[in-house]
């Protein structure tokens, strides 16, 4: 099996990449990214392209699948951007996999597709995808599954998958996460669960996460499975201020959520760090899924707990942790983060 990936040098790119080394079933992978990784992955040929204005259709031709991984977070202040290469970029990628006659596609949706929905209890994949509108992440996740809905009309010889994953994380892509989230004011001292000692107990702050390891699995059983349709991932527990404050040691304490959405959206507007508010509600709305089917159907079994993944994200904020790759490169940021202040912290 000959495999295309956008987005490869990416969290869940280099996971899947990874996951995929030691996959008897693929034979080769065709990894693009806007900028060539230093780093080397096994079956992996790198190509440079531009999801959102280059020719793709060369890329894929021989490809028995493209997975399509490529998103961008920032700038949050320019939307245009984003959505270029979002929701845009996302339909040239579906064509150009048509066109270049690839029978299997696996695209990267996100929990942040569906609308609002319960927190007390888990909804399958049948839960309606239209986003959180305030949320221009949401939007376009909801906006890419509108249009894979109408490809699939077009193109019903491609098999389709949908992954749904909560938040993604491993210490490796820390240095990465730091910059699309929390900018360059972070300190990454802070970090230490000495220096946590509260956490916010918000009303309807009950997440769910995955590591990336395990994420790049579910990618790697959806190449090789022979399944179609949306599937949520997550791993267990739900993470809510209760366990939170159990894996920080730290105490929930009662906060408003539109005192910490104000909290967001201040600081945002300071240039204080890159995320929009639209982040805090997309949190509090979407609702917790139900990964059964994922669990039958892949025979996905995560091998770390949610808690376990997000402390190995921590544990890679306080190293400065990162890899081989633009996105996740600790020093991709500059000297003492000077790019990241150049670049009006999330204007560029």
């Amino acid at each position: 099996m000959r495999v295309a990936i956008t987005g490869a040098s990416g969290n869940v790119g280099t996971s899947l990449l990874r996951a995929l080394a030691g996959e008897a079933l693929v034979d080769s992978v065709v990894a693009i990214a806007r900028r060539r990784p230093q780093g080397v992955f096994p079956k992996a040929t790198w190509i440079e392209a531009d999801v959102s204005r280059d020719d793709l259709v060369p890329h894929f031709r021989g490809a028995d699948a493209v997975v399509h991984l490529a998103w961008l977070i920032q700038p949050s202040r320019d939307e245009a951007t984003l959505r270029a290469t979002n929701v845009d970029g996302s339909a040239r990628v579906f064509e150009a996999a048509a066109a270049a006659g690839v029978p299997r596609l696996v695209y990267a949706s996100s929990v942040g597709a569906y609308s609002p929905g319960p927190k007390d209890r888990a909804v399958d994949e049948s839960w309606p995808t239209n986003g959180i509108s305030s949320s221009f992440y949401a939007r376009h996740k909801a906006e890419v599954e509108r249009i894979l809905d109408g490809f699939e009309v077009r193109h019903p010889d491609v098999r389709v998958v949908r992954m749904r994953p909560g938040l993604i994380f491993k210490r490796e892509a820390a240095s990465g996460i730091r910059r699309l989230f929390a900018g360059p004011l972070l300190p990454n001292f802070l970090l230490q669960p000495s220096l946590i000692p509260v956490v916010p107990d918000v009303p309807r702050l009950r997440f769910q996460a995955v590591h990336s390891y395990d994420a790049g699995d579910a990618y790697r059983l959806a190449l090789t499975r022979d399944v179609s349709g949306p599937f949520n991932i997550a791993a267990e527990p739900v993470l809510d201020p209760a366990e939170l404050g159990r894996l920080l040691r730290a105490r929930p304490v009662p906060v408003p959520a539109r005192a910490l959405r104000a909290a967001a959206a201040v600081t945002w507007r300071l240039r204080l760090q890159p995320s929009p508010e639209g982040w805090v509600d997309m949190a509090l709305a979407v609702p917790i899924m139900d990964v059964s089917r994922a669990r039958r159907e892949l025979g996905w079994t995560p091998r770390f707990e949610a808690g376990q993944a997000l402390l190995d994200l921590l544990a890679g904020l306080r190293e400065g942790a990162g890899a081989e790759t633009p996105p996740l490169d600790p020093h991709t940021g500059g000297p003492a983060r000077a790019r990241e202040f150049a670049s009006g912290v999330g204007g560029r």
